[in-house]
This record gives C-alpha cells, structure tokens and sequence, in this order.
C-alpha cells in the first residue's frame, strides 16, 4: 500500500470520525429517548461507517423542512387556520359528559369537538371503496383525494376513473400519495391524472437539503373530502388487497368512516397543509361548515405527525387509555407500544377496566409481529387481553373507549405511528355510534382467539430469539 493511499485511507478515517461525533453530539440533543440518544452516541463514535447512513436516515426526531414550511406559509395558511375557526364557532360541541376528560384533545391539535355531523361506519374494502366513489362522483367543486398507497390495479383504475370524470366536468381535483408508501405507483398512471385536468403530487418526505435521505417519515393517512362537506378518514388504501383480492390475506378486515357536516372542514384542513408542503400552493376550497340534516355526532379530527411539537398521536392513545373507565378495546394490526403506552395500559387493566387488544393471527410484516410477540409477558400479568383475529388480515385502526367514545382512523399502536408518521383519527363522542363500533368489534371479537404467554413459550427456541431480536428494533417499526 502506497503512502499516498495510507494518507487518503487516513484522512478518511478521521472525517468519519468527526462525522460520528458531530452527529453523536446531535443524538444527545434530539434523540426521542434517553436510551436512544445513548445508543446513537455509542455506535456513532465507535462504529461510525454504519451508523452514520443508519443516523441519517433513521435517526431524526422532527420532520424539520414541514415545520419551516409551515413557517414560511404562516401568513397565508393562519388566515385559513382562523377562519375556520371563526366558522365552525357556531357547531362547537358541548364539553359536558361525556365531551369534559376529552378536552385535552381539543388543546393538543387546537380544534374543537364539532356538532351537526352524520359519522357512519364503514366495514371492510368493498363497502369502503363504493362509498368513496358514490361521493366522487356527486362533486360539484373539489374532489381531495390523498392516501399511503395507491396501486396500479382494478381498484386504482376505478379510482382514476371517477376522478378524471369529474375533473373533466371542471371539478378541481387534487390528489396527493406517499412516494415511499407508493412506491410502485407507476408514472403511466401519474400521467393519465395529470392529462385529464386534475393536480397530482407526491408528499416529498425527501424534499430539501436535510430531507434528502431520510426516508423514515411517512405520510400515512387516508383522507377524501368532497366539496368541504363530505370526508372519508380510516384504515383503507387504495388497491386490490384492500377489497379482500389477494389469496395470501384472505378475507381483509378494514374499517373508515364516512363524515358529513363540519368535521368534514377540519379534515381539509389537515389536507390543505400537507399539500401546501408539497407544493408550496394553497387551492381555492370552500371553508364555510355544512351540517349534516340528519345526525348530531360529535366529533373531532385528531391529525398527527413528526412536525409536532408535541408527540401528539402517542399522547391521544395515552389520554384515551387513561381516560377509560369500565372498557378500552383496541383493534391494530401492529402492537408495539412505547413505554408510556404500555405503563397506561397495564395501569388502566389493574384499576378493573376491560382491556383488549385486537390483533391479525397472520401478519404482513414478520419484523412488526415478533416484537410484537415480546409484549405479552408484560401485558399478561396485569390483565390485558391480547387476542388474534384469524378469518384474514386484520388492518382497521379502531379505539373503543368505554359505552360513549369511539375513534376510527390510520394511526397503529406502534412506534412509527406515535412518532414517525402523519397520521389522522376521528374521534366521535356519541352513545349510539359508540354502540355500533362495539357491535362491530363483538364480531370481530368472535372470531379472535386468546394470545397467551403459554402459546410463545410453546414455540421454539429460535422463534424466542427472534422475538428478542425484534424488540431491539421497536423504536423504529
């Protein structure tokens, strides 16, 4: 080896180093956790060849460029923000019982619990997919469309369809997809949008100079509003398996709402801001609340997301979990819970409440699964009951608290969700629609069976390791 290449090797060697280091000393500031700032300092300034990419692209708290943006669009989108406000005034519901322990949500993402809004359940991806399209294909003025995952199938076609059809009948058509989420979404079907009229961008997780490798932050909600009066939240994307068309899931078990009244106003908002990061514009919707003539639900739009300052979706499953009083059921598909989500559920099963966390028997991600796996033995002892639904792949995300609270949306019980994710649930405070969801739940409920610590450590011994293994990865699944 010659001197020359020695010197290179050298200097190398040393700016990672430094690299590490500086980067060490940025984990220490903004790490989510102590033990994660820990062990980020550790690996940095050890072993900085791996951890270094692994930081960049892993390790970042806040998504920093959506907040700047949202700076820069202070004037423009505050003017909307108050507005709003101004105007859904008149429909704000009354924070009695049951509304008073749920205050605190209102102060976390400053909207309020709405009246006059007709909230109906959804359930499961044909029913889902035919609702949205009726409700498309009533447009007048704006047609918002924005999802995880759009595919390029039957599904994603007969979506395609209802929105160039409006578009072409001078509807404004907006549509908006995770390129991370849908990363197989071809350009062809890109490009058919675009040529009939309506305006179709990627969220850019990776948009800007400390963006560009960061592919850890997903926008990973579901949301469709029609002419400000109408919106769709929930579990459900757009594609073939989501309608139970894929033999490796079976049966697909999701549920959305569909929301008519003023809530369907504070779902655009979250909507207007996430395409304003994305394309730094702000489209001419109507903003003044329509209420439902028919249903008098309260409800609030709880969006979430790494932009906050607060940990907003982490925070709202501990208030809902503190908040319980006789039941708290939990239908997600993932269940690994951070430690405050965790202590919450223990505390609220050793105070005597009906804790039950609904869970798919078959999984989509493995990694997910066995960390998963690792909670039991810390959830058994104080009574939480995990159960496993077996007809399919179970994929809603739903919150059943007590006999007059219930929230429907995308965000699972995981870390990603809590921290990682743009997220958005629905919370409804009504007696009768609480009823439903536990009619909803009861039979999914019946199809569930116990999942015990006896049932893992009745596996073999590498399947134990794996689980170990996976918990390891927590922070980031």
């Amino acid at each position: 080896m010659t001197t020359d290449l020695l010197w290179i090797l050298s200097l190398l060697v040393t700016a990672l180093h430094g690299l590490g280091i500086l980067s060490a000393v940025d984990a220490l500031m903004s790490a989510r956790s102590p033990q994660g700032a820990i062990a980020w300092a550790f690996a940095l300034t050890t072993v900085p060849y791996v951890a270094l990419p692994a930081y960049w692209v892993f390790g970042r708290r806040r998504f920093h460029g959506y907040v700047v943006a949202r700076r820069l669009g202070y004037e423009k989108l505050d003017r909307i923000v108050d507005r709003v406000a101004s105007e859904l005034t008149p429909y704000r519901a009354d924070l009695s019982v049951p509304l008073g322990r749920f205050q605190a949500l209102e102060n976390l993402v400053k909207l309020p619990f709405t009246r006059g809004n007709d909230v109906r359940l959804l359930i499961d991806g044909d029913a889902i997919h035919a609702a949205m399209l009726e409700a498309i294909a009533a447009a007048r003025e704006s047609v918002l469309v924005q999802f995880y995952i759009v595919r390029h199938d039957e599904t994603g076609r007969e979506l395609a369809a209802a929105l160039k059809e409006r578009a072409a009948a001078g509807v404004r058509v907006h549509f908006l997809y995770d390129e991370i989420g849908s990363y197989e979404l071809s350009e062809e079907y890109l490009d058919d949008l675009r040529a009939s009229g309506a305006e179709v961008h990627a969220f850019h997780s990776r948009r800007g100079r400390r963006n560009r490798f960061q592919i850890n932050f997903r926008n990973h909600r579901k949301v469709v509003v029609v002419d400000g009066e109408v919106a769709f939240v929930g579990g459900a994307n757009v594609g073939d398996e989501y309608r139970g068309r894929d033999p490796r899931f079976g049966r697909w078990r999701d549920t959305h709402l569909r929301l008519e009244g003023p809530a369907a106003v504070c779902a655009q908002l979250s909507f207007l801001e996430d395409w304003y990061w994305s394309t730094r514009t702000i489209p001419e919707l109507r903003w003044r609340p329509v209420p439902s003539p028919t249903e008098d639900r309260s409800t609030l739009i709880l969006a979430t997301g790494p932009a906050d300052v607060l940990e907003s979706c982490g925070l709202f499953f501990v208030h809902a979990i503190h908040a319980a009083r006789r039941r708290l059921w939990i239908a997600t598909p993932y269940f690994v819970p951070d430690s405050s989500v965790l202590h919450a559920l223990q505390l609220a099963a050793l105070r005597g409440v009906d804790v039950r966390v609904l869970v798919p028997e078959n999984p989509d991600h493995k990694l997910v699964h066995l960390a998963s796996c690792s909670y039991l033995g810390e959830v058994e002892p104080a009574g939480v009951k995990v159960l496993r639904y077996t007809p399919g792949f179970l994929h809603q995300k739903v919150v059943l608290v007590d006999d007059d609270v219930a929230a429907v949306g995308t965000a699972n019980l995981d870390n990603r969700s809590f921290r990682l994710n743009f997220e958005l649930m629905a919370v409804v405070a009504d007696g009768a629609f609480a009823r439903e969801v536990e009619e909803m739940l009861e039979a999914d409920l019946a199809n569930a069976s116990p999942f015990r610590v006896a049932d893992l450590e009745a596996k073999p011994l590498w399947f134990r390791i794996a689980v170990r293994l996976a918990r390891l990865f927590a922070p980031i699944l």
